[in-house]
């Protein structure tokens, strides 16, 4: 693996044409020049910090920082290596530059670019906190075009229709195609956003809809494995929302956003989108959307540990999910989500948390949820999360001591996942293999590891 796609620091270096050795040096004689005294600057020292086994001392981060440009007290602010971000100019662009149409254009431009296929986050709790507070207190701003051929409604209607039709796309093929046809459609849009002529109203839309473009992109990018990518389409994602003055894809994008920090290490961050995401509630008008929300800040509080707190918002998603009208009348982006799905998420969190029994429950109430028709969780129309939630339920029949199930759910999993192009559930699947391994000596476990081995 290339360790400019694995490491911040790496891909400082390689961005700036440099090797570690020469690179090193110039800090060097920053650090002397500062009254740090003599650093050394042999490639070791790098692969060292690249590696983990150590981190630069906080004289080298200055002088590091004052190579790039950076202020000292941005150091302090960010941590290692979160600040190094700072110095990529497309990432600053995205979750640094002013909030205006303007520079929401530009960072859609960059979104829409060449991949990003760097495998770490770019943001900070510095930058996720910032990028709320800028987008919570963002006023909607001019969003006409005078100059280029006119368009009218028609054009954004277009959009939004190909758009629906990604979402579901994206359930049934997995992320790798429809990422690249998300980046497609938002290419696309921020064209027409550059060089045409539009109402105020058509504007708002078109911005609108390259939220939308951006938070699909967003998604299929993590799904894909592409972690800074992720964050950049989030991050443009919400600052077009903003544009568009939606709080529909805005809230939306938080909740994707969300599941991308928790299952990256960084549960804190995604209980700060979700609540983000929950402060909009009564703009949205919609139950379902925000019991969503609910199961969401479950699903973060149970990743950080927090039993009380995930409880709390179980409740609450369950309690907000009973005032839930005909999913019609719900924004289109949720249709995915019913009593089942809750009942799923609420599963996967209790798992987290350490108890089993419950998560079973949950996990089986997703199955036979008949409250209404359509409540049921509905595996087909969904190959791929359904084979995330089988992995999880046959982790919890394997916490529970019942091997025979935890086998027969695995191999379902896997059928489920065929065809489907899936980094995260390809991963979740590894991390149920690793689990059953150590069972490996009971011949039905031996059996699914040599069987999935092969595939």
């Amino acid at each position: 693996m290339d360790a400019a796609a694995e490491h911040p620091f790496a891909y400082l270096v390689a961005l700036r044409g440099s090797t570690y050795e020469s690179y090193l040096c110039r800090v060097a004689a920053e650090h002397k020049r500062m009254g740090f005294g003599q650093m050394g600057y042999r490639k070791e020292k790098a692969s060292r910090w690249v590696s983990g086994e150590h981190t630069p001392s906080l004289r080298a981060q200055y002088a590091m920082a004052a190579v790039e440009g950076i202020p000292p007290e941005a150091v302090l602010a960010h941590g290692w290596p979160g600040w190094l971000s700072l110095a990529v100019p497309d990432d600053h662009a995205v979750l640094s530059a002013p909030w205006t149409t303007t520079a929401t254009v530009h960072a859609l431009e960059i979104a829409g670019g060449p991949v990003d296929r760097r495998k770490f986050l770019i943001t900070t709790s510095v930058t996720l906190g910032s990028t709320l507070t800028q987008w919570s207190g963002a006023a909607p701003a001019s969003a006409s075009h005078t100059t280029g051929r006119r368009i009218d409604a028609s054009v954004p209607a277009r959009f939004e229709a190909r758009l629906e039709h990604l979402r579901h796309l994206d359930d049934h093929m997995g992320s790798g195609e429809v990422y690249d046809c998300a980046r497609a459609e938002l290419r696309l849009i921020t064209h027409a956003l550059r060089t045409d002529s539009y109402s105020e109203q058509v504007g708002r839309r078109l911005f609108g809809a390259a939220a939308e473009a951006s938070r699909s992109a967003g998604w299929t990018a993590y799904d894909s494995g592409q972690i800074a990518a992720s964050e950049r389409h989030f991050a443009t994602a919400l600052r077009a929302a903003a544009s568009a003055d939606d709080p529909v894809v805005a809230a939306n994008t938080l909740a994707f956003w969300a599941i991308q920090q928790y299952s990256t290490g960084n549960p804190r961050g995604a209980i700060d989108l979700v609540e983000a995401a929950l402060a909009t509630a009564p703009r949205l008008g919609s139950a379902r959307m925000t019991a969503m929300l609910h199961a969401r800040a479950c699903r973060a509080h149970a990743r950080a540990g927090d039993a009380r707190a995930s409880a709390r918002s179980a409740n609450a998603a369950l309690d907000t999910y009973a005032h839930a009208g005909p999913i019609d009348d719900d924004p289109s982006c949720v249709y995915w989500f019913n009593l089942g799905e809750t009942h799923q998420l609420l599963g996967s969190s209790a798992l987290n948390l350490g108890d089993p029994r419950q998560a079973l429950q949950h996990f089986q109430e997703a199955s036979t949820a008949h409250d209404a028709e359509g409540e049921a969780y509905n595996g087909d129309d969904f190959p791929r999360g359904h084979a995330i939630y089988l992995a999880r339920l046959a982790e919890t029949h394997l916490a529970l001591g019942d091997v025979d199930a935890a086998v027969e759910t695995a191999h379902t999993a896997v059928a489920r996942m065929g065809g489907v192009t899936s980094a995260r559930g390809s991963s979740t699947l590894d991390d149920l293999r690793q689990k059953l391994s150590r069972r490996r000596g009971v011949p039905v476990v031996a059996d699914f590891l040599n069987y999935t081995a092969a595939q």
